[in-house]
């Protein structure tokens, strides 16, 4: 009875489990393989579903900004914006003490109608002079006619050599006297440009007051700071009133609200097939969640290193190959409800570049 009982004990144990051995090999092989298949479908799935999407971390937001400046000195008169306030194209920044601006333009405005007056008068005198001139030649026609006669007279001894030549000394003076009125109103007329009948904004020196009081109104335009365009103000107190301002010197800190878009530097080799226009999705560190769409505004022509102040690593000798990045555009479509955006924000951009794989790219 026990040596029956050993006997049947396998044919319990294969029933149990139900297979046979060769049927355990078999499917251990199957998922072998099966388990390789997959990863192998996995894996190509993945591959021609990639290749579309350019993305990268590497983005920060970018923004029309400048140090306000003006191109006059003076004291600081009034500043009525304050730290952070969102200001429209033309609001008044800050002021220049307006006096010594308006003395400079009331002075160069008497110097224009000095000008013009002094037109008048050379206008006035040229007609003086040709009417002396006019007179000193009929003079002259005088002064002939008695030289001549007494020419004739003192040959017959009627009149005394000595009248005669006093005679003709007088011509001869009063000859002179003609050309140095001539010469005279010939002066006149070039300072009024050989026009004597010149319009006084036409004259060379009236022009010239003229521009000196567009300068001094230029000046007192400038001595007023505007915005530039629609932003918002910075470090305002590095100004105070009171305080002297040289020109040129930097006020405060300026940075648009208006002209914002994001400057990505994704790497060389991911740009292969993305082009201007191709749409854009991104999303920035400080809003979770919240995404904007926006397109490729421009690809640059050229690496930064490009433009680099130290020369590039393969001019030397000891070059090593390094992937660099190129930058881009984005151009965000920004809507009202959006939130604010500012300047040197991180952003995650993601490229749709719409390029397709196929299994025939790998031949």
């Amino acid at each position: 009875m026990s040596h029956s009982s050993t006997a049947y004990q396998p044919n319990v144990d294969s029933q149990r489990t139900g297979m046979t051995r060769a049927q355990r090999t078999r499917l251990r092989w199957l998922l072998m393989v099966g388990g390789v298949l997959a990863v192998a479908v996995a894996g190509g799935i993945w591959w021609l579903s990639g290749g579309r999407w350019v993305d990268t971390d590497d983005a920060y937001v970018q923004a029309d900004s400048l140090t306000l400046s003006t191109d006059v000195s003076g004291v600081v008169a009034d500043i009525p914006v304050h730290e952070g306030q969102d200001v429209k194209q033309g609001t008044v920044l800050f002021r220049l003490d307006p006096l010594k601006f308006q003395i400079a333009l009331q002075n160069a405005s008497a110097n224009l109608a000095q000008a013009r007056l002094a037109v008048e008068s050379m206008k006035a005198d040229y007609q003086a002079a040709l009417r002396d001139a006019r007179a000193k030649q009929q003079q002259v026609i005088a002064d002939q006619l008695t030289y001549d006669r007494f020419a004739a007279l003192v040959k017959a001894h009627a009149v005394t050599q000595q009248a005669t030549d006093d005679a003709h000394y007088k011509l001869t003076a009063d000859q002179e006297a003609v050309s140095a009125a001539e010469a005279k109103a010939r002066a006149i007329l070039a300072k009024l440009d050989n026009n004597p009948d010149l319009a006084p904004q036409d004259a060379p020196s009236v022009r010239q007051a003229q521009a000196q009081v567009n300068e001094a109104a230029r000046e007192l335009s400038h001595s007023v700071v505007r915005a530039p365009y629609n932003g918002i103000v910075t470090q305002v107190n590095k100004l105070q009133p009171g305080m002297y301002l040289p020109a040129g010197i930097a006020a405060f800190g300026f940075v648009s609200t208006d002209h914002v878009w994001v400057e990505a530097e994704p790497k060389e080799t991911q740009l292969t097939y993305a082009h201007k226009n191709d749409p854009v999705d991104v999303s920035f560190d400080l809003y979770p969640g919240h995404v904007w769409h926006g397109v490729v505004e421009d690809i640059a022509p050229a690496t930064d290193q490009n433009f680099s102040l130290l020369p590039a690593q393969n001019s030397s000798g000891n070059w090593v190959k390094v992937v660099q990045r190129i930058p881009v555009r984005v151009r965000l479509d920004i809507k009202a409800d959006d939130p604010p955006l500012r300047a040197g924000m991180s952003a995650e951009v993601d490229i749709d570049t719409g390029h397709v794989r196929h299994l025939s790219d790998l031949f």
